[in-house]
C-alpha cells in the first residue's frame, strides 16, 4: 500500500471531519488547538476513501496500533491519534490521508522493474511540507530531476 502526500482533500478541513467522528475540538482553555488546525487532509489514494491513515512523526507512537515506517516516520490508522491532536498530545508532524493506493502481490515490484517509477530516499522535510505544489519538483530535485527539461510529447523512432 501507499500513500499519495501532494494532493490535498478540498471537501473537508480538519475540525469538520474530527466534529464528523464525535471528536471535542476543544482543549482545557476552549480553544482549537494549533494542532487541529495545522492537520493536512489528504487524498491518499482512490481505494477505501473513507477509511482514514496518519502519517506522522515519531513523537508519537502508541505500540498498539503505530508502525514505524522509516526514520523519524511513523503510521496510524486508528482514532486515538486523532483524538491526541484535537487534545493537543499529538504528533509535531502529522497528515492526515483519506484513502491509500494498493497494488496486487508482485505487481508494484514488476511496475518498479519495468520503470514504472521513480524513487527517492524518504525525506521527513518533503514528506510533512505543507507546500503541497512544490513537492512533485522537490522530490524530482532530490534524484537531479529538472522538471523544466521534460516534454510532454513522446517521439516515435
Amino acid at each position: 500500500m501507499g500513500l499519495i502526500v501532494n494532493q490535498r482533500a478540498h471537501h473537508i478541513s480538519a475540525p469538520d471531519l474530527l466534529e464528523r467522528l464525535g471528536i471535542s475540538l476543544r482543549n482545557r482553555d476552549d480553544e482549537i488547538t494549533s494542532e487541529v488546525l495545522s492537520l493536512s487532509i489528504q487524498v491518499g489514494g482512490p481505494v477505501e476513501t473513507g477509511r482514514g491513515f496518519v502519517l506522522h512523526s515519531s513523537d508519537y507512537f502508541s505500540e498498539e496500533s503505530t508502525l514505524a515506517i522509516e526514520k523519524g516516520v511513523c503510521l496510524t490508522a486508528t482514532i486515538d491519534i486523532l483524538k491526541a491532536i484535537a487534545q493537543g498530545r499529538g504528533p509535531q508532524r502529522a497528515l492526515l490521508a483519506l484513502g491509500y493506493a494498493g497494488w496486487s502481490p508482485g505487481q508494484l515490484e514488476n511496475e518498479i522493474q519495468s520503470n514504472g517509477w521513480l524513487h527517492c530516499p524518504a525525506d521527513t522535510e518533503l514528506i510533512f511540507d505543507d507546500d503541497l505544489d512544490a513537492k512533485y519538483a522537490r522530490a524530482m530535485a532530490t534524484m537531479g530531476i529538472d522538471l523544466s527539461h521534460l516534454v510532454n510529447d513522446a517521439g516515435h523512432a
